[in-house]
Formats: structure tokens, sequence, C-alpha cells
């Protein structure tokens, strides 16, 4: 069943060339951020090319919900902040829907304020752990009581003085990172967490740009980043660059699709985000950056992607994970359909998010007639070539959004059709990726 209604089946066939410009949405890590961080800012931000999926609509209702003022006006967000420790206590229960993004980042920035919130989501997000969390959300003083083993539904009471913490992340997570730093914000003094492996740094440069001090360090613990607690950041004019974990979809689905040709503007190519760009490069992909410049103080550029049948399969760098951890589902898509192994290490991080990524992926990849096998951190596909892939398998999506669409770029190239048992999620994070897909000649079609 989808996220927010009945399963939506879907199958994708093999497709003729597939050509012309992908306008994908903005990137969901960034639009998280802009909602939460404009309504700890005292005054007005804006925001330009925010995601719509309804992810980040979930955040923007909790952002309501502790009192801030949010709402869209012509193509324009505006966020109507209540300031660091603010937040007035919600009289209702904070549906996160899907992300855990969303979930994890609002009990950071709430945990330091000295009220109590009730957090809940669907049956996919009521799977994952989130005393990875809790637990750092502890030091401060916050207190966190939910299902067995640290799920949802949760309730959070914040700290009523709160402490700063000094916290070394043991796993990488973007997403602990900086619900700590978020939770710092409430803290006197000094907030500093430490990262052995370098994760996508949006929050620490968004939270600069709306004022907080902030500064990064590499150290012989690993990355050292240090908050200044209790400050008063100030409203910002944003503008959210596209979503380059969306951008993989038709970037990947024109280097296996014969003949094709696509352009696909305005990507953020933070050096945290881009390890999979860099890594089909890696494998001989045909793809190139074009117009390269700054949006919003992030790196971006324009992909074109042509099809790429001389693919081979690499050794991905286990310190790569970080920088591409979402992106894994659909780069074993390309892995299947280039010559040789592709082998994936230090990816346990995936057995943790929508879904057991690898065993979904794994599951479906051999249904489809590819050989693949798994570890605790690690995988390794066995690639068919271009064009070898039999394909004509029913995967289940688990719920997960990269899954499903992970699939249906995989059909596209596959000799016989790849059929999704529930397209629905997919509206969480790329509501227009059917049309996007049908306007460059993608065979994707809902089934009755």
């Amino acid at each position: 069943m989808s996220s927010h209604g009945e399963p939506i089946p879907m199958k994708s066939s093999r497709s003729g060339p597939l050509r012309g410009t992908a306008e994908v949405p903005g990137d969901k890590s960034i639009s998280h951020r802009a909602l939460i961080l404009g309504a700890l800012a005292v005054g007005e931000t804006t925001i330009t090319g925010l995601l719509e999926g309804q992810d980040v609509l979930d955040t923007a209702a909790a952002m309501r919900a502790f009192g801030a003022e949010v709402e869209k006006r012509g193509e324009t967000w505006h966020v109507h902040g209540v300031g660091v420790g603010g937040f007035a206590e919600p009289d209702r229960v904070i549906d996160c829907g899907n992300s855990g993004t969303g979930v994890r980042l609002i009990m950071g920035a709430m945990a330091t304020t000295p009220i109590a919130a009730t957090f809940t989501g669907d049956a996919s997000l009521a799977k994952r752990p989130m005393a990875r969390v809790t637990d750092p959300l502890a030091l401060f003083g916050a207190r966190a009581y939910g299902r067995s083993g640290g799920r949802l539904p949760m309730t959070i009471r914040g700290a009523e003085a709160p402490v700063p913490v000094r916290y070394a992340t043991p796993v990488p997570s973007a997403q602990v990172k900086s619900a700590v730093l978020l939770a710092g914000l409430g803290a006197p003094g000094e907030t500093v967490v430490i990262e052995r492996e370098a994760t996508r740094d949006h929050s620490e440069r968004m939270l600069a740009g709306f004022g907080a001090q902030v500064s990064t360090e590499v150290t012989d613990e690993g990355r050292v980043i240090t908050l200044v607690g209790q400050p008063e950041l100030r409203p910002q004019s944003l503008a959210v660059p596209r979503d380059p974990s969306s951008a993989a979809f038709p970037v990947c689905a024109a280097l296996i699709t014969e003949g094709s040709d696509v352009l696909v503007p305005n990507i953020g190519l933070n050096p945290t985000r881009a390890g999979l760009f860099e890594t089909l490069r890696e494998m001989g992909a045909d793809l190139t950056y074009e117009n390269e410049r700054e949006e919003g103080g992030e790196p971006a550029a324009d992909l074109r992607a042509r099809f790429s049948p001389n693919m081979r399969g690499i050794e991905v760098p286990a310190e790569r994970a970080a920088s591409m951890i979402d992106e894994y589902p659909v780069l074993s898509v390309v892995a299947a359909c280039a010559e040789g192994a592709t082998h994936m290490p230090g990816v346990r991080e995936l057995r943790v998010k929508e879904s057991d990524r690898i065993d979904a992926m794994a599951t479906g990849l051999r249904a489809c007639g590819v050989s693949v096998e798994e570890g605790p951190d690690w995988w390794t596909v066995q690639g068919r070539g271009p064009g070898g892939v039999p394909g004509g398998a029913m995967v289940q999506s688990h719920l997960d959004h990269r899954i499903a669409m992970s699939f249906l770029v995989l059909g596209l190239a596959a000799r016989a059709p790849v059929q999704v048992d529930d397209g629905g999620p997919i509206a969480t994070s790329f509501p227009i990726f059917e049309p996007l897909m049908a306007g460059l000649g993608a065979e994707i079609v809902r089934e009755a």
C-alpha cells in the first residue's frame, strides 16, 4: 500500500531513445532545512524552487503546528519564523508521513525547547529506528517516549535547561548530525559534532547563511563541526537548487536506454552529494557538466547524459558512500546494464532506510535475471551488459519511493517489462516523475 492511499501498480517497458530536457524538482534535503530554519529565524524567509513533494509538505505542516506562519503565494513560499526557542507546543500529533529526514530534523529542532510533541508517520517510517537521534538528544536533556526499539509513534519532551553537547556520530548520517546541530541552537555555549566520514553539509552551509556561528575543522578525529548556541537567526531569501537525487533517475535512464540524450539543468553538485555522478563517470558513462556555477551558496551545473554502451563495473570506494547513499538503488540498475561486477562496500546505512534497500534491490534484481551477492554492509551486482537484463518480473517497492523509481528505470532497458507493486510512494519525493519521464519518451504506465 502506498503511504497515503491505495496501492498504485506501475509498469515500465523497453523504450526508444529518451530525449529532451528533464526539469527535476527542488532538492529535498535543502527544502526540509529551508522550512525548519525559516521557522527558527526572526522575521520572514522567502523560498523559491521548494520541492512540493509530500515529505516536504509534511514538514511545512509541522512548522505551522509549532507556531510558524507558512504559506505559498504564487511560486514563492513565505515562512514567518518564531525565533530560536520560540516553538509553541503543538495541539496535535505531528505526522511526518514517509520522511525520515523530516521527523529526525524536527525532533532536533524542538529538543531544546521546553515543550512536548508527539510524532508519527506511515507504515514505513514507523519501522525506522529513531534511537540514533533520540540518544544524542537525551544528552541535551530531552526525553523520548516511544514504542519498543525506539520507533514511532513517539513523544519528545524538550529539555527544560538544555546543556551543550559534544557528540561523535557512530555511523555516517547527515540526519543525525543535523538533528544534533539544530538542537544545539537552543543550548548555551558550543555544541560540537564529530564525524569520521563526511556527510552532506547542507545544514552547516544553511546555518551559516541564516547567521549562526558554525565552523568545521578537519582533525585526527575527523570533521569537527562547532556551533555556537542561542543565536538570533536572520531571515533569508533562498533559491533551492534542483535535487541531485531526483536527477539520478533521468540521468541513469538515459545512460542505459539506447540512443538517449537528456539534459538535466541546474542540479546541485555539493561535493557531499555528487558521489553518484563521479561513480558513473568512472564506469565510463557519457555524462558531462555544462554551465557550472553557484546557486544560493551551493555549486550547480547542467548535466547532459547520453546512452553509454561501454560502461563497466567498478569497485565503488567505501568512503564515497555518504555522498551517494540514496543513489545506490539506481546505481545498481546501471550496474546491471554494465559489463562486469560492481562492488559497493560500506553501505550498512542502506539497511535502515525507508526499506532495507540492499535486500529490496537484490531481491528485485534477481527476479529480473541479475546475479547479486550481498553482506551486512556490502553488495555486488554482476552486470549483464547493455540490453542484457531479462526483466519480466513483478517487484515489491516496500513503500520506498527510490526502490519503485529504480525498477521503473530498469524496465526501460530490460528485454521484458518490469512491474512495481506500488508506485504511490514516488509522490513523497518526486511528484512529477511520471509526466517528466513520459515527456522524455519513457514507456511508464499505471496498471489498472
